[in-house]
């Protein structure tokens, strides 16, 4: 399996503000936006960006500026748009334990700087994990294996509380500089303003 790469997010990045390299490098080295779910450099950050433009998805305008080298904003085409709408509305996302906190978590603060529904992103990966983990149930049952029976039993496990964490959390976040974060500020203690836009899962 490949390693999960940052090209939609980046597109998502930039659908919310046309910007520089630079200033999207930022995104990804803050711990309280995506530093901690992606490790990447500016070269590398230059090359998904050199890639996303060859592949027509985003358009690259060089900007002067005042005693300082020009630098290139890029804004997403409609091309990138739709990319972005299918990855992060993805029906069959991976269940990975790893693309989950890389990928899913990625979805999720997309959709929130975007101000987009997050329903159908939290109910996919519920849906991939519970299908996924029920065929890891039914490979153990018929399994004679013991060691098999001890990996399926971990990895059903891993699955297992991957739904609770899924079922459990909120992920209707504060990202700063959205409209929630502004409308959170503009709330008095006592509203329950910001309680109404949450979406908590249910339990099932």
């Amino acid at each position: 399996m490949n390693r999960p790469v940052p090209d939609e997010v980046i597109l998502g990045l930039l659908k919310a503000q046309p910007t520089h390299g630079y200033q999207l490098l930022e995104y990804f080295r803050s711990p309280s936006e995506l530093g901690r779910i992606w490790t990447m450099s500016a070269s590398q950050l230059y090359a998904v960006l050199k890639r996303l433009s060859s592949n027509g998805d985003i358009v690259g305008k060089e900007l002067e500026v005042r005693n300082a080298p020009s630098r290139v904003a890029y804004t997403v085409t409609a091309s990138g748009a739709q990319k972005l709408d299918a990855w992060l509305y993805d029906a069959q996302p991976s269940t990975s334990i790893h693309r989950i906190r890389v990928l899913f978590l990625s979805r999720v603060f997309i959709a929130n700087l975007l101000d987009m529904p997050l329903e159908k992103i939290v109910s996919a990966q519920m849906a991939a994990c519970q299908a996924q983990q029920e065929i890891m149930i039914a490979q153990k049952q018929s399994s004679q294996s013991e060691i098999e029976q001890l990996t399926l039993d971990f990895v059903i496990g891993q699955l297992k509380a991957a739904n609770r964490w899924l079922k459990e959390s909120n992920f209707n976040i504060l990202i700063k500089g959205t409209r929630a974060e502004t409308q959170f500020k503009k709330a008095s203690p006592r509203s329950n303003q910001f309680d109404q836009i949450s979406i908590r899962q249910e339990k099932s």
